[in-house]
């Protein structure tokens, strides 16, 4: 099995225990919140559907990187979520609604839109760019959709087991990702290297600036909730980004190696505004 076909197998894996854990601690309350609250979803979909794919071609024509990187760019902003949201999430102080409604309604909001920002770019840039709704659908509904519903359901009829078994599972998600993806990098590292120049770094950093940026505005007045979007948005889902990549440039072999390597550098990035979300959310007052 190639690496290309084997790192989204390990990555939507990892984020599937990580899902179904978030579910041991959900409601089905949860997972509608963000559409009984139209302004704070629709600030979500301008900000992860609209600036970020505008963005990113603004930043592929105006620095010219490899192509590779151009492709990496593109694939990112229309790919909803990263794969460590719900841990990370938490661990900067999100609220659990905020993070499962988000979470919800950007899969739901992809399944039509991704295929329909193809579209758009292949108009705009002239070049042929596809991806069927049900391939989107099929990625958001096993990695997501799925193991989230399991662990709701299984909390619904066994709360206690539900609380107790929610962080092993974490845990080991954290390691399945961590030790099946370690020797694929370091396989990988060498190609991601090969990219390194001709704005490619320059591009990466101002793309998770202004998806932390971005988020951070349009997440509303709860600190928190400003939190879970700017990661959101800045950091994205490598494995649909590597789909949507192969799905259209299958011969463009390093374009999985240009997405690891701005999952590498968004998280160098992000962690100056973590570290003051951090302090700032420690001097806020809490708000419902």
């Amino acid at each position: 099995m190639s690496i290309a076909t084997l790192l989204p197998i390990l990555l939507r894996g990892s984020l599937a225990l990580l899902l179904f854990a978030l579910g041991l601690k959900a409601t089905v309350r949860d997972t509608t919140y963000l559409f009984h609250q139209p302004r704070q979803l629709l600030r979500a979909f301008a900000a992860m559907f609209v600036v970020m794919p505008v963005t990113a071609l603004i930043l592929a024509r105006g620095l010219d990187p490899h192509p590779a990187v151009k492709i990496a760019l593109v694939a990112l902003a229309l790919s909803p979520l990263p794969p460590t949201f719900p841990q990370k999430a938490f661990k900067e102080g999100g609220r659990l609604a905020y993070v499962v409604g988000l979470l919800v309604a950007a899969t739901l909001l992809a399944v039509p839109l991704i295929p329909l920002s193809l579209e758009l770019i292949e108009r705009y840039r002239d070049m042929p760019l596809q991806m069927r709704p049900t391939t989107v659908l099929g990625l958001g509904f096993w990695s997501l959709l799925l193991p989230l519903s399991v662990g709701i359901i299984i909390r619904r009829f066994a709360p206690a087991f539900a609380e107790r078994a929610a962080g092993p599972i974490i845990t080991t998600a954290t390691v399945v990702l961590v030790l099946g993806v370690l020797p694929i990098l370091l396989r990988v590292w060498p190609a991601m290297i090969s990219l390194i120049g001709n704005g490619t770094l320059l591009a990466m950093i101002v793309f998770v600036l202004v998806g932390l940026a971005t988020g951070h505005l349009l997440g509303g007045p709860n600190p928190d909730d400003r939190t879970v979007l700017a990661i959101s948005t800045a950091t994205r889902h490598p494995a649909i980004a590597i789909a949507i990549a192969q799905a259209n440039f299958p011969d463009q072999k390093l374009a999985p190696a240009a997405v690891l390597l701005y999952v590498f550098v968004s998280v160098i990035a992000a962690v100056p505004y973590l570290k003051w979300s951090k302090r700032r959310q420690e001097r806020a007052p809490v708000m419902a």
